[in-house]
């Protein structure tokens, strides 16, 4: 029977070896630096969600100013430090915009940890939460790797305030949610907060060579991904559990956990695999080993061959079950194909990276009023549901520079390793 996807040639250099194809990937970059740095920067502090035209989203009803979430004060600090190294003007104000943001109004300075999300008042949702938590640890890595004179204070802070409050060492994972005084939230755990905590825990080692991040990276993955996706035939279970059994029935928010598996996140493991079997001085086989069972587990069962984008969720017989395709699952595969591709010959990695650039090129990239767009319907036209306006430069920043570097670190140390050789000519 013939595939319905479209066939995707695999001749010649790889694309991330084509001069034309890494001018078109920083061109993309320097894109959607243009849509969101200049005007994310909220004068009162933080930052701005934008609308579809770049321009700050309105205050919701009962809000004074508007809402600022912990993770996307902290992406757009880890943006603007990459934006930094490559040299784009304005990023170095919204890094230290971010990271004063991040001290002054996300900070509990009294009870210590970050509030998930600010007014122009003060904390309108003061819950703290592992997720968001992981990001600030993104954030202070990759301040400290540009310089910013505050970064070894707030990462100091996260990492006293992740181990102490949040770090089960009995499970090696992460906690996940507590109230502003500490109280635990419920019983949950999340694969989500523990995949993004891993990236951090990355990002720090990286900036600081501490390996007591690593070794808690290393930690996390062996528990969600050689435990528990390994058992799932490789998929990533996202809910669980006090004592981590899978929890199947589970529902809830439906942007941070969906019922079902996520292909997107298996995708991002993927990557992170890769970079942490580079780090772990390819000691551990069994890294490198998931990442390609993760990976191509995932587009056999999450691609949408008749139109192409990953499902958002599957249920656990692999049915689509929100059939919406969203703009992350694809940025998040683009950056484990090339990853697999640097360290294995098999030419469906090389296949893939082309086939999914290619759906992001013509269907998520708006050509018109910049970014991507966010979220598609089954016909793959936009469709606002689940999120308003382009709220997000980290995905798509990272699709773009992530294939530009080694596959054995993250952005801001390939960027740096690269400003080091220039430093040195």
């Amino acid at each position: 029977m013939t595939s319905l996807t479209p066939w995707i040639g695999t001749t010649g250099p790889r694309f991330v070896d084509r001069p034309a194809h890494r001018d078109w990937l920083m061109g993309q970059a320097m894109d959607l630096l243009d849509f969101f740095q200049p005007a994310s920067l909220n004068p009162a502090g933080g930052f701005f969600v934008l609308d579809s035209e770049g321009q700050p989203l309105p205050a919701s009803d009962g809000e004074t100013g508007t809402l600022r979430q912990l993770h996307e004060t902290c992406r757009m600090v880890h943006c603007s430090a990459i934006a930094h190294q490559l040299g784009y003007p304005g990023a170095d104000p919204m890094v230290d915009h971010g990271m004063a943001f991040l001290w002054s109004r996300h900070r509990d300075a009294a009870r210590g940890g970050y509030y998930w999300g600010v007014d122009d008042a003060g904390p309108v949702n003061d819950s703290k939460q592992a997720y968001g938590h992981a990001f600030v640890l993104l954030a202070a890595s990759s301040a400290k790797v540009v310089g910013h004179p505050d970064a070894d204070r707030l990462l100091a802070d996260i990492t006293e305030v992740l181990e102490t409050r949040f770090w089960d060492a009995d499970a090696g994972a992460t906690t996940e949610e507590y109230a502003a005084d500490w109280s635990a939230l419920g019983p949950y755990r999340g694969q989500n907060s523990n995949m993004h905590l891993t990236e951090a825990l990355m990002a720090a080692f990286e900036a600081t060579g501490t390996v007591a991040y690593l070794d808690k990276a290393r930690s996390i993955a062996s528990l969600i991904i050689d435990r528990h996706a390994r058992a799932e035939g490789w998929r990533v279970a996202e809910h669980f559990t006090e004592d981590w059994q899978i929890d199947r029935d589970y529902s809830g928010d439906p942007m941070f956990r969906p019922h079902g598996t996520t292909p997107g996140h298996a995708l991002e493991w993927s990557r992170l695999l890769v970079q942490l079997w580079g780090l772990s001085d390819r000691h551990d086989d069994w890294m490198l080993d998931a990442a390609r069972n993760l990976f191509l587990t995932t587009t056999q069962i999450g691609w949408a061959e008749d139109t192409g984008g990953f499902y958002y969720t599957l249920d656990w017989d692999d049915a689509p079950a929100q059939a919406d395709r969203f703009w992350w699952p694809c940025a998040e595969g683009i950056g484990a194909a090339a990853a697999l591709a640097s360290v294995d010959a098999d030419p469906r990695f090389e296949q893939w990276y082309r086939r999914i650039w290619g759906v992001v090129s013509t269907r998520f990239i708006d050509h018109t009023a910049g970014a991507w767009h966010p979220e598609l319907d089954a016909e793959m036209r936009p469709a606002p549901r689940v999120f308003t306006g382009k709220p997000d430069l980290y995905h798509a920043l990272q699709a773009c520079l992530i294939p530009l570097f080694p596959a054995d670190g993250s952005i801001t140390q390939g960027l740096a390793r690269e400003l080091d050789q220039l430093g040195a000519l």
